[in-house]
Formats: structure tokens, sequence, C-alpha cells
């Protein structure tokens, strides 16, 4: 949107909106400005000046204290009900050596453009803007990189042209080590959300996570139980293979929020594997998503104030 035009001496001085435009758009606008402006009679020179309302965006970091719990399912799910709240919603694929945010949101695996050092996120057919080591290395390929290139790694995607993203959420490796670290320190996500099942043996190793980021002033937003209780698909009896409850007592016990369970559901596995999140539907198990991550954008809204 143009905000003004002068003109003296045979330059063309033009002022023009660029909020919501990452550094790719908003330079593409200023050649097309230059080149309109250029053509018309009289106009030696021509000046744009690109202003732009500061993009408010917020870091949740969504981590596990051990792997297979379902953390990056729930991420991609959560973007994705997000972004069909109204959200404009963004996703790091931090795990960086088990890369697997390409698999469920972008099956294509479209390959990110970039402008100089800058890469630019790749717009998943979900409305969910993407990066990931996996759009950058070949198929199957293993990454075999010591802390420092992890880390850089992690930068190069962070510091990427969001454009107007005002959600971004980081699919974190399980664990306590370098990506958690540098995540923390570098970049201060809002809050964290943490995966766990029911048993106690993921509980552990998630209260472990809980602990690593209370001690980098990272506040808890709450707690996921994922692969929560079974329904047979033939007799329809509920059991309950990896236990039930022990996230929300375990929750309650530290003192933090929890925020709801997902279900041990072959539904959510096949559409997760064939790259259509639950999430983008209007089912039990899309519904499930749809509830935690309207329990996130009230503690958003709370943290605002």
């Amino acid at each position: 949107m143009v905000r003004s035009v002068k003109f003296a001496d045979g330059v063309a001085t033009i002022i023009a909106d660029a909020s919501g435009l990452g550094r790719a758009a908003a330079g593409q606008l200023q050649k097309e400005l230059e080149r309109i402006a250029g053509a018309v009679d009289g106009v030696k020179e021509v000046r744009v000046a690109l202003m732009a309302d500061k993009v408010s965006r917020a870091i949740v970091a969504v981590g596990s204290g051990k792997g297979g719990v379902g953390k990056s399912t729930l991420t991609a799910n959560l973007a994705v009900a997000l972004a069909r709240a109204g959200k404009k919603v963004g996703v790091v694929d931090a795990d960086i050596y088990g890369p697997s945010q390409v698999t469920l949101l972008d099956p294509q695996r479209q390959r990110p453009k970039a402008e100089g050092q800058t890469l630019i996120p790749v717009e998943s057919p979900h409305g969910v803007k993407l990066l990931s080591m996996a759009q950058l290395v070949e198929p199957g390929k293993a990454i075999a990189w010591r802390g420092p290139m992890v880390g850089q790694a992690l930068g190069q995607m962070m510091d990427a042209d969001w454009g107007d993203t005002e959600l971004l959420l980081v699919d974190l490796p399980p664990g306590t080590g370098d990506v958690q670290l540098t995540m923390m320190q570098k970049f201060k996500p809002v809050g964290a959300v943490i995966v766990s099942t029911p048993q106690d043996l993921a509980l552990i190793d998630a209260t472990r996570a809980m602990d690593l980021f209370r001690q980098a002033n990272i506040p808890m937003i709450g707690l996921v139980e994922n692969m929560a209780g079974y329904i047979c698909p033939h007799c329809g009896e509920l059991s309950d293979p990896f236990g039930a409850g022990g996230a929300e007592v375990a929750a309650l016990g530290m003192g933090e929020a929890f925020m709801g369970r997902v279900p041990l559901a072959r539904e959510i596995r096949l559409a997760s594997d064939a790259g259509q999140p639950p999430a983008t539907g209007d089912g039990e198990e899309g519904k499930a998503f749809a509830d935690i991550a309207q329990k996130l954008l009230t503690w958003l809204d709370e943290r605002k104030g």
C-alpha cells in the first residue's frame, strides 16, 4: 500500500507500507515500485522507502524428556489447529538428527529458497510455514554433526524470513542437550509445552525437561498426555496400554497446568504418515488438538494481560 508520493526536480519519492511482508516480498515490492515510477515521463530517479509495523512473534517450545512420545505429531497438529483458529503459524523442526515435520506437514518435500544467507520457509498445504533439516538433505541421509554445527543450523532456521508469522512452534529434540540450551539462551521462548505418555518411565524424563525450562526461567504453559486410551476398533472396549492419567497427576503435583489428552488412535497414525494431520478435520481426533490449541491461545492472551 502506497502511503505517499512526492515528485521534485526529477526525483520521485515513494513511501509504502510493507507490513506483513517478508524480506523477499518487500524487496520485490520495492523493485516493482521503482519500475513503475521510473517509467513515468520526467522521472530521473526513484527513491522508495518501505515502512512496516514490527511483527510481535511469540516462540513456543514443544519438548519432551524422552523420544517416541508423539511430540512431533503434537507440534504439527497443534500448528494446524492454531492456523485454523486464525493464527499465522510457523514450525521450526529443531530435531536436527531426527527431523519428521516434513512427513507430517509437507510430504512433497518442497525445498526452501534463500535470499542471501536468509532462508525463506516453505508454505505447507495446511497454511503453516515450515523449516526442517529434512528439506535440506537427501531423504534417508544421516546427519552426523557436532554441537556447534547443530547450533548454527538451528540459528539459521530461527532467523529465517518468517514474514508475518505471529506464532512460531519449535519442535525440540528429546532430552536436555545443546539444542535446548541454544533455544533457551539465544531465542528465549515465551513458554514451553511438554509432551509425555502416561506411564511413569516417560514422566520421569518429562519432569527433567520441565526442570530444565524452569532453570532457564522459561514459563511452563502445560503438560500434554499423549497416547492416552485406546478404543478397540472391533469390540469398542477402552483400554490403557500406557496407563491413564499419569501426566495430569504429575502436572498437578508440580503445580503446572494440564492441557489435555490425545488418544492412542490408529487414525492419527495413518493420517500423520500420509501428511494429513487429523487437526485439519473436525473428527474426534482433530478436536483433541483443537482443545489443546485453545488452551495455548488462552495462555498467550493472559500473558499479554
